[in-house]
């Protein structure tokens, strides 16, 4: 999968293979039999191409990773003592992309509301919902899917 989320389009087994040789002896048909099982558990759709197929992954690396979040958090029988525990592993780096989530998240009426005074230094820019990044291969979801 992380081949295929690195590039953002569809790719063949071919260019998997290639870029996957460059580290180390792979076969063709390991990489072929590989995406097709992610193709049959959903990971991945595919489209033939001549005789060949380009797969291109269903959802997003975040989507992905939001997840596998939500199920570890909704596993725990404390959910605010595994967030605490969680924002306690975190680096100074995670905890402001975390802060920009929140932002995000709560959308611009209340980033307004909760403006720093204008002698603040100003914030960096944060994207917005209304302007989430787009999937090339699926520009009518703006999540991805």
């Amino acid at each position: 999968m992380s081949r295929v989320w690195k590039w953002n389009r569809p790719v063949t087994v071919r260019e998997v293979l290639e870029d996957l040789q460059k580290e180390r002896s792979i076969a063709y048909t390991t990489v072929m039999t590989v995406l097709d099982n992610l193709h049959q558990k959903g990971w991945v759709r595919r489209e033939a191409e001549g005789r060949a197929y380009r797969y291109e992954a269903v959802s997003t690396r975040a989507a992905y990773a939001a997840a596998l979040m939500n199920d570890a958090w909704s596993q725990s029988d404390n959910p605010a003592a595994a967030l605490v525990a969680f924002f306690g592993m975190m680096s100074e780096e995670q905890r402001q992309a975390l802060t920009d989530a929140v932002r995000i998240v709560q959308g611009p009426e209340t980033r307004e509301a909760a403006a720093p005074p204008e002698s603040a230094a100003p914030a960096q820019p944060v994207q917005g919902p209304e302007d989430p990044p787009q999937n090339p291969a699926s520009p009518s979801d703006p999540r991805g899917r």
